[in-house]
């Protein structure tokens, strides 16, 4: 009967789907202030190699690039809205997550824009990419307030490098 068991065990492992990915534990995350939310980025350890012989396939040659901002109906000028993501450390864990810092006002561009018509466009926050190292044990934590939503974006690095000119 026990190797019925562990016959039964071991054919239910099979059988699972392998590109199943389990749900990383966000107990040690504490829940969104009054006014923000908790956004979540789960990577996918099992990403599909680059068709493109000269990308690395190696994860520790990736980025992943957060966006966070707002999707509005805009005009043909560039758009962004102040403020930045601060990395914290959570006390007595040493995992991080991130937060929005400061967020303020949309600027734009003021250039003429006649006969286009407004259009949807993402807004993102801030000037500079905020980069992370890929890490697929981790689930990326972003906090960010009411309104605002989280994106990313991966980064993959060329397998050669160049020289540099010394001068």
């Amino acid at each position: 009967m026990r190797s019925v068991a562990l016959f039964s065990a071991v054919l239910t492992l099979a059988v699972a789907p392998a590109g199943a990915i389990p749900l990383l534990d966000l107990k040690p995350y504490p829940a969104p202030a009054a006014g923000e939310q908790r956004w979540v980025i789960q990577l996918n350890p099992l990403l599909k190699p680059s068709p493109d012989p000269s990308i690395s396939n190696n994860p520790a040659d990736w980025r992943v690039q957060l966006l966070v901002g707002q999707e509005l109906e805009l005009d043909c000028n560039l758009h962004r809205f102040t403020g930045r993501l601060r990395s914290e450390r959570l006390p007595g864990l040493g995992y991080s997550v991130y937060r929005v810092e400061q967020p303020g006002p949309m600027v734009s561009t003021r250039k003429a824009c006649p006969g286009q018509p407004p259009s949807k466009q993402f807004v993102p926050l801030g000037d500079k990419p905020f980069v992370l190292p890929f890490n697929a044990s981790l689930p990326i934590v972003v906090y960010a307030p009411d309104g605002f939503t989280v994106r990313y974006r991966l980064w993959k690095a060329e397998n050669s490098s160049q020289a540099a000119q010394l001068r």
